[in-house]
């Protein structure tokens, strides 16, 4: 046919990439639940046959249409064909399996606009297998069985590099999900982080040390990405006491990197108003409205949270702090974490703690109980003056603002080197005469709790000195929970026994003490556990006349022993207050009925 003059024209000038385009997307468009796979499938294929992973230009901007031609309800069927085809290639090319994961990362985006549904931990489940995966063949150099996969060649940066696509994904994934969502998928990631257990330590130099090292910030990683895009006012919600706990665990860990991805995971949860970039780099401004800081009141949530894990989260502060190879990084991260408590956390209560906190880690430059270097000693140093600095004009007492800036002053003429200008920077200038130094660079808590309480803080529990719960069962089992179970026990066997309690100071603890303790406290649950399971299988099997009569013998026993206290109780001289009845219903004669008593008019209403 001879098209007319109009539609030749339109034809010319239709390129074949638009009407390619044009195609697929009418095809999609019409698409119905049942067809999706059918559509998706040939794709795949088709990808798959001419190496378009690669570049993943075209397959990713073929995916884009996809996702916006498809009615919004079957997008999550497009989301499971991907996950499924990521599966199939576990043990393809790091460059082919990056590829498949950005195309995801970009589906996942525009499908979580529309309805992703049930495939929302399905799809970070399969990422974070993939990241398992990836791993192992990095370290192991093949991919572990499989027709001719051995003979592959890994390369170790094309894997590093599929690694860091796959926590972008999950960044950009959880970015467009609902606040109650993200906090399930960071509870599910955390979950998965492998920590290490005092009881089974595992030998250094071997593979197994070096797989659970890369697993762990591999996934600390993908948990910072999701946290920072997370926006939640209520801190209770935000950090539930069992993902907190499990976090702060793997802040006592040996590995630098991992402790500073923990200390950056739970800035990005406190600071709910941008403020941590403001506190770069750390120094001591004599005027902190320069720095133009959002605070808020501290409202009633945040003052829960804090009386729930204050504590906690100030002792693995300290601790942190006593690590030698801690870098510049992990001080820069260390002070963001106390300022941002003290502006989005604090009521009194908590300022009074963060000051008696940095006072006590001042202490550890000081004595240097650690033998921590001269670098570390001064980077406390500067930390403290640093955060003083600060709080000092927060709390706007001027006698405090006055001391906190004589020290500074003192310091910046006699030792500059104790001041974050000299600590925080490339070429650090450091003193090694740190055990000479006199009183008057230091900041004192006698002098801070006298200026303090006089402005209406708690002088008392200022001047206390700040001292961490456990901190020895801390640094020796790398998680809490051991020492709470052993400090427990001995608390209920001296409140039981007053011979416990004399005894119990004398007593050496020694690492058999500790691990005796350890495997006493499993041995006395697992006693427990029997004997209700033998109560429950009682009362669910035994015939009813067995139960009614092992039931009344209690209740029996129960009521003779309630008539004893009721004799001991009434045979002393009768009270003036109504007719007591002695045992056996004989009345007492010498009572007085109330209605005849006399009171005071006071006592009258």
């Amino acid at each position: 046919r001879s098209p007319s003059p109009l539609q030749a024209t339109e034809k010319e000038k239709e390129s074949p990439t638009e009407l390619a385009e044009r195609c697929l997307r009418e095809l999609l468009g019409r698409a119905a639940y049942g067809n999706i796979k059918n559509a998706i499938k040939p794709v795949l294929i088709h990808l798959d046959n001419h190496s378009l992973w690669e570049p993943k230009i075209f397959a990713t901007c073929c995916f884009r249409i996809i996702m916006y031609s498809i009615q919004p309800q079957h997008s999550h069927l497009v989301i499971q064909q991907l996950l499924g085809h990521l599966d199939a290639n576990s043990k393809s090319a790091a460059t082919v399996r990056a590829g498949i994961v950005e195309v995801l990362s970009e589906a996942a985006v525009i499908a979580a606009s529309g309805s992703v549904g049930p495939t929302v931990l399905e799809v970070f489940n399969t990422l974070l297998r993939q990241l398992r995966l990836s791993i192992d063949y990095a370290l192991t150099g093949s991919y572990d069985g499989g027709a001719g996969g051995g003979t592959k060649i890994i390369k170790e940066h094309e894997e590093r590099m599929f690694q860091e696509a796959v926590i972008k994904t999950i960044g950009s994934f959880a970015s467009t999900l609902p606040t109650y969502q993200q906090s399930e998928v960071m509870v599910f990631i955390m979950n998965k982080v492998p920590l290490p257990s005092s009881q089974q330590p595992i030998e250094a130099g071997k593979a197994g040390e070096n797989r659970n090292r890369l697993t762990q910030i591999m996934l600390l990683k993908s948990l910072l990405q999701v946290s920072v895009g997370f926006q939640c006012s209520n801190m209770l919600t935000a950090l539930p006491s069992a993902f907190l706990d499990r976090l702060l665990s793997a802040a006592l860990m040996e590995d630098p990197e991992i402790r500073l991805f923990v200390l950056e995971i739970l800035i990005s949860f406190i600071d709910r108003h941008g403020n941590r970039q403001k506190f770069s780099p750390i120094s001591t401004v004599s005027d902190i409205s320069v720095l133009k800081l959002k605070v808020e009141k501290c409202s009633r949530q945040d003052t829960v949270f804090m009386k729930k894990h204050g504590q906690q989260l100030y002792r693995h502060i300290y601790l942190i702090c006593k690590e030698e190879s801690n870098v510049q990084a992990h001080y820069e991260a260390l002070y963001s974490m106390l300022m941002l408590i003290s502006i989005e956390l604090a009521n009194e209560e908590v300022m009074v703690d963060l000051i008696r906190l940095v006072l006590a880690v001042q202490e550890i430059a000081q004595i240097n109980e650690d033998n921590l270097t001269a670098y570390n000693r001064c980077a406390l140093f500067a930390l403290g003056a640093a955060y003083l600095n600060l709080i000092s004009q927060l709390t706007t007492v001027p006698t405090f603002c006055q001391h906190i800036h004589e020290v500074i002053q003192m310091r910046q003429k006699e030792a500059p080197y104790l001041l974050p200008e000299d600590v925080f920077v490339e070429k650090p200038r450091l003193s090694k005469s740190l055990d000479r130094l006199g009183p008057e660079v230091f900041f004192w808590q006698s002098k801070i709790s006298e200026v303090l309480g006089g402005s209406g803080y708690n002088s008392d529990r200022l001047s206390t000195p700040y001292i961490p719960q456990l901190t020895d069962e801390d640094r020796l089992s790398k998680r809490k929970s051991i020492g709470e179970t052993i400090s427990l026990q001995v608390e209920v066997e001296s409140r039981n026994s007053p011979e416990r309690e004399q005894r119990a100071p004398a007593e050496e603890i020694t690492y058999e003490t500790l691990k005796k303790a350890i495997v006493d406290s499993v041995a006395v649950e697992e006693q427990e556990r029997e004997r209700r399971r033998q109560v429950v299988e009682k009362f669910q099997k035994a015939p009813f006349e067995e139960i009614a009569a092992h039931c009344g013998a209690r209740a029996t026993l129960l009521q003779s022993k309630l008539n004893q206290i009721f004799e001991i109780t009434i045979r002393p001289p009768p009270s003036p207050s109504g007719t007591i009845t002695a045992a056996y219903g004989q009345p007492q004669n010498h009572s007085i009925p109330v209605y005849e008593m006399k009171f005071p008019d006071l006592c009258v209403y």
